[in-house]
């Protein structure tokens, strides 16, 4: 080909290009990211410095804080998450997504390192995907667990932080199972039909051993689930933000509420005070 008749290609392909506005043209290039603070440096020494808190020494604080839960019940699955982001005692973000849509059967839950989560759940949706398009079906929960529990045994020992529960729909019914980082995975069943996740997880589990029961309404459901993740909230620092509910059934995944976990506190400042003072 000869190169004078080659198409041009880049930014500048053709005469119409070089006329654009520079501020499109800008915005075509990209733009860096300032931080939200006035004095970048006095902020991160102040709160990532060494002797900050007890940490060792260490300048990156990798302490993390969430609380997630899913449980089985008659009617499907409930997930319920909070969206606090914590880094030690910097709070990142109160809206967090700590729900990843792998896809329309499929949920997966965020807990430990949010770019480990993130990345290796979008990772298990292409898995997924791709086992759909050549076995020309939908793919079941306790395979796509499995793929994630693979995936994480290849990378053992190498500083991932992730403890995630799959959830979904498939041909024999509703299914949780946890993964986390060492490729631990268990399966949510009769005995122990629920899974609670983070560092709020303590006191979620008080809530649903109280209160689970499997012939639950989903209203109910949902209401154990808000109200687990409330106290939970209430009383672990590192839990809080907004309170997003999934509701699992046969037609997939919907979400069902979402909303500040201050909202619940008059709701249940009854329950509260009576289990405060019995």
């Amino acid at each position: 080909m000869d190169l004078l008749q080659a198409p041009q290609r880049g930014l500048f392909r053709d005469a119409t290009a070089l006329q654009r506005p520079v501020d499109e043209i800008e915005k075509s290039l990209g733009q860096f990211a300032l931080p939200g603070v006035h004095d970048p440096a006095t902020f991160v020494k102040s709160n990532f410095s060494p002797g900050t808190y007890e940490d060792n020494g260490e300048r990156v604080k990798f302490s993390k804080g969430t609380t997630t839960l899913a449980f089985l019940y008659k009617g499907g699955v409930v997930v319920s998450v909070d969206s606090r982001a914590s880094q030690g005692t910097y709070i990142g973000s109160q809206t967090t997504q700590k729900v990843i849509e792998i896809d329309p059967y499929l949920l997966g839950t965020m807990a430990g390192g949010a770019a480990d989560c993130l990345f290796w759940e979008r990772h298990l949706g292409v898995e997924c995907r791709m086992f759909e398009l050549r076995n020309k079906e939908r793919i079941s929960v306790a395979a796509a667990s499995k793929i994630l529990a693979n995936t994480m045994s290849q990378y053992r020992g190498m500083g991932l932080s992730m403890g995630t529960m799959i959830v979904g729909w498939d041909k024999t019914g509703p299914q949780v199972y946890y993964v986390d980082n060492d490729a631990t995975r268990q399966k949510a069943d009769e005995k122990r039909p629920y899974f609670c996740v983070g560092s709020g997880g303590t006191y979620a589990y008080g809530v649903l051993d109280s209160s689970y029961r499997f012939d639950m309404t989903d209203d109910e459901a949902i209401e154990l689930g808000k109200r687990a993740i409330y106290h939970a909230t209430y009383r672990d620092a590192y839990s809080g933000g907004v309170n997003n509910v999934y509701h699992v059934g046969e037609n997939g995944w919907k979400k069902v509420f979402s909303g500040d976990v201050h909202g619940h506190y008059d709701v249940y400042k009854e329950e509260r005070d009576k289990a405060a003072n019995p």
